[in-house]
């Protein structure tokens, strides 16, 4: 026997890990068709455990206690038709079928009557579901077992049995509710009634529960947009809790943001007087090559120092207000037009969208002046939808090999002289645009342009 057991159950753990694998699969077809959202799926929690409830309470009322009542009711009817058929059978006289009408209606509650010589009529179809029908017709061929014929549908309140005795039919009606549990109805309406004044009491308050989950996201949504969010923290404890971790995570952000920003600013000062010493000293020197050069070089460092702040400040401080998007493009086009570059301009949808309205120009006029560039011809399409609004920058300049479109969003990252983006500049134009992309909720992508150069797309959530 010792040696039996480790054989016995040696394949157990393979038919524990088929039997989980069963159910992960199992569980991952279940998935595709549950509901995907919060309020839904704790609806669900509320209502799959009721109806399961409700059911097998439903069930086992209607084996046990409904049919039970039934088939005693039916039973007793049956029984008293019987003893009425014995006391006829032992005196087959006028006289004892009339005393026994009496005793039957006013002791049983029977309408009894003997037709003599009549014939049982056709039967009746049966009903689809009736639960009487089926009781009296078991006790019918169990205690009488003689023909027999039964309507339990004809007259609703009503039940007419038919026996065949000898030489006559015995007819017999009486009450439904005396063969048949007519009341038991009710426990279910007052079952399904109070089930859903539960469920209505529970939709409720979840309702109030998920409202604060809801307008935390949102609050959280529009801060990724850039946009300020009026909420306040409310509902549970824990949502509460979330709404406050919230308003740390934005505080540590924006603080740490305005150190990096203060540190920035400090450095551009002090490089702006320095810059402004070199200025002063080249306007007091005579004019010359070297002169001239050297002033070009200060103007650079000037720029460069620009660009170097507003990417580290991101535009931060600005508020998302409504700009029209239409006029912006126009602006745009109007300015490369100035620079000798063919421009067109295409704009579907409504053309009010909230950004923050500078920020959002220095990035589409950084990809606008990245197209200037390294083109001749520019088209600009822009479509706002439900959801978002897309703008497309074509150019027809020599374009980015695929393998380096990410890099180039990369701060001071440089390209060959085949295809410099920042030519003259600090290699921070596309970075600076997908930052302020970024901050809108949104994101600068690369490809290749219909007219043959570059094609650089900016979609943002509206």
């Amino acid at each position: 026997m010792t040696g039996e057991a480790p054989l016995r159950f040696a394949g157990m753990p393979g038919l524990f890990r088929r039997a989980r694998a069963l159910w992960r699969g199992f569980a991952r077809g279940i998935a595709g068709y549950m509901p995907k959202g919060l309020y839904a799926r704790a609806l669900l929690i509320l209502i799959l455990p009721m109806v399961i409830l409700q059911s097998v309470i439903a069930y086992f009322f209607m084996e046990r206690h409904w049919q039970l009542v039934t088939f005693r009711l039916s039973a007793a009817v049956v029984q008293d038709v019987a003893a009425i058929m014995d006391a006829y059978s032992l005196n087959p006289r006028d006289e004892t079928r009339i005393a026994l009408r009496k005793i039957a209606g006013a002791r049983l509650g029977l309408d009894v009557d003997l037709l003599p010589g009549a014939q049982l009529p056709p039967p009746l179809p049966k009903p689809f579901f009736s639960l009487l029908d089926r009781a009296l017709s078991r006790e019918l061929s169990t205690q009488i077992q003689r023909p027999y014929w039964i309507d339990t549908v004809g007259r609703s309140n009503l039940i007419e049995i038919r026996i065949l005795m000898d030489g006559a039919v015995l007819r017999v009606v009486t009450h439904r509710n005396s063969a048949y549990a007519s009341n038991s109805h009710i426990f279910l309406i007052w079952m399904i009634g109070s089930s859903l004044v539960l469920l209505a009491v529970a939709v409720a308050f979840l309702r109030n529960q998920i409202r604060p989950i809801l307008r935390l996201a949102g609050a959280a949504e529009d801060y990724g947009k850039g946009r300020e969010a009026d909420f306040r923290p409310h509902g549970a404890r824990e949502v509460r809790q979330a709404g406050y971790a919230f308003f740390e995570m934005r505080r540590r952000i924006e603080r740490a943001i305005e150190q990096r920003t203060a540190m920035l600013n400090g450095v551009s000062h002090d490089l702006r007087t320095i810059l402004t010493r070199f200025k002063l000293s080249l306007a007091l020197m005579e004019e010359s090559a070297e002169i001239e050069a050297l002033r070009k070089d200060v103007d650079e460092m000037q720029r460069m120092l620009e660009d170097y702040l507003a990417f580290a400040r991101g535009d931060s401080g600005e508020v998302a207000a409504p700009a029209d998007m239409r006029a912006l493009l126009d602006d745009l086009k109007a300015d490369a037009e100035r620079h000798g570059h063919e421009t067109r301009v295409n704009f579907t949808g409504d053309s009010m969208v909230t950004v923050r309205p500078d920020a959002f120009k220095r990035c589409l006029s950084n990809l606008v002046g990245n197209a200037q560039r390294h083109g001749d011809r520019i088209a600009i399409e822009a479509a706002r939808d439900q959801r978002f609004l897309t703008v497309h920058v074509d150019d027809d300049g020599p374009g980015i090999p695929a393998e380096n479109r990410e890099d180039v969003f990369r701060p001071f990252f440089r390209l060959d002289e085949a295809r410099n983006q920042d030519e003259g500049g600090s290699g921070l134009g596309l970075a600076i645009a997908r930052d302020i992309a970024r901050s809108h909720g949104g994101d600068v992508i690369l490809a290749d342009s219909p007219l043959g150069g570059l094609r650089a797309s900016v979609r943002v959530p509206v």
